[in-house]
């Protein structure tokens, strides 16, 4: 409480880069730009800040001790300007879509250059802003540059007040994902000797929607669900006849298998056949399938993916990925996959070609950074 406070015990440094991930799925994505902005600036402390205890946790496990950590504060104006005060930061990089009224005046007030990192913009979140012109457009005004995924999201951007957008792409695509991880996935389904459908980062509403059409599958296809938010693992396992913490290796006659380990993304994308992407069934937005397609797994999703819109329709007109109008049509997707193994190995080739050609996001973000930092920016 302290740290949302504004009051920190950490010890000041001489230089702070500071980086804010608002949860886990932040947090991973920043990576790429963390590791060359720890390169370019080796004279600079990386200070990461979040919102939630998952994203504190992730930080932990992905960055370990090569960055500092803390709660960002409430946007209160006396909280905010305690944050700047104590740490003093050269340069403030937000992640995607964390613009907060208090905490850009208070940045502008202090000469601390604020950048909205691997922004993005959906239509619905634009026309939320707009009815908040008063608030949202100095917010937007007060951003010293903007990393926009893509030119849908840079154009909206711009209508909301931000003054310098660049198009950079999307730094999901440059996370490399686990190598030891994947290995394992790939080794826990040869031991398992069935095909694998997950059901990855599935939301409240959902595994009920997925399993119901999941259950007329044949009964050689075991189906893993992997919930979106930990809190959720006991409920969703009285669905499953199995979980990875109590039974790492699920029994041949076992139908639903819970995956209830996080920060193991990359194991069960390795280990699946066929992948299903989560919050996209109930009007949610959708979760990351960046990590699927660059370990070559096909995807599915529902209609609902505009939180990672423009990756969905470039996946789409890849081949790499299909998105269905409901669970009932994803999982007859799925169950045509899992009997056409060439096809899923197009679809996976696919998605591993997409990712390489849009890989480099990372050091497009870096020189807006760096350009920032080192006072060049116009105006």
């Amino acid at each position: 409480m302290n740290e949302r406070l504004g009051r920190y015990a950490l010890r000041q440094r001489d230089k702070v880069v500071w980086v804010h991930a608002v949860s886990v799925g932040e947090a991973r994505a920043a990576a790429p730009l963390v590791r060359l902005l720890q390169g370019a600036l080796p004279d600079h402390e990386v200070l990461m800040t979040c919102t939630t205890a998952a994203g504190r946790a992730t930080i932990h496990q992905v960055y370990g001790e090569s960055v500092t950590v803390c709660f960002l504060p409430y946007d209160y104006p006396t909280a905010v300007q305690r944050f700047l005060e104590h740490f003093r930061p050269r340069l403030g990089v937000m992640m995607e879509t964390e613009v907060w009224p208090n905490l850009v005046a208070g940045c502008t007030a202090n000469g601390v250059p604020l950048v909205l990192a691997n922004a993005r913009m959906s239509e619905t979140s634009a026309r939320g802003y707009a009815r908040w012109t008063a608030l949202a457009r100095p917010a937007f005004a007060g951003l010293a540059a903007v990393c926009a995924q893509s030119t849908a999201d840079a154009e909206r951007l711009r209508a909301l007040g931000a003054r310098r957008v660049e198009v950079t792409g999307n730094l999901k695509f440059d996370v490399a994902p686990n190598a030891a991880q994947a290995a394992a996935g790939r080794a826990w389904r040869e031991a398992l000797g069935r095909r694998v459908l997950l059901l990855a980062s599935t939301r409240e509403g959902e595994e009920d929607l997925l399993l119901k059409e999941a259950a007329a599958l044949p009964a050689d296809v075991l189906t893993v669900v992997v919930p979106r938010h930990p809190q959720r693992f006991d409920e969703v396992a009285a669905l499953a006849q199995s979980r990875r913490t109590h039974t790492p290796l699920p029994a041949p006659h076992e139908r639903v298998h819970l995956g209830d380990t996080m920060g193991e993304m990359a194991f069960y994308f390795a280990a699946a056949d066929v992948a299903v992407i989560g919050g996209s069934f109930l009007p949610l937005g959708g979760q990351n399938l960046i990590e699927s397609l660059a370990l070559g797994t096909p995807v599915l999703s529902g209609p609902s993916m505009f939180n990672f819109a423009e990756a969905t329709r470039l996946a789409v007109a890849a081949g790499a990925a299909v998105q269905c109008a409901d669970a009932a049509l994803a999982v007859k997707r799925a169950a045509e996959l899992l009997n056409d193994p060439v096809k899923r190995r197009e679809m996976g080739e696919a998605g591993r070609r997409l990712c390489e050609a849009h890989r480099g996001a990372a050091a497009r973000q870096l020189a807006v950074c760096l350009e920032l930092i080192r006072g060049r920016a116009p105006g």
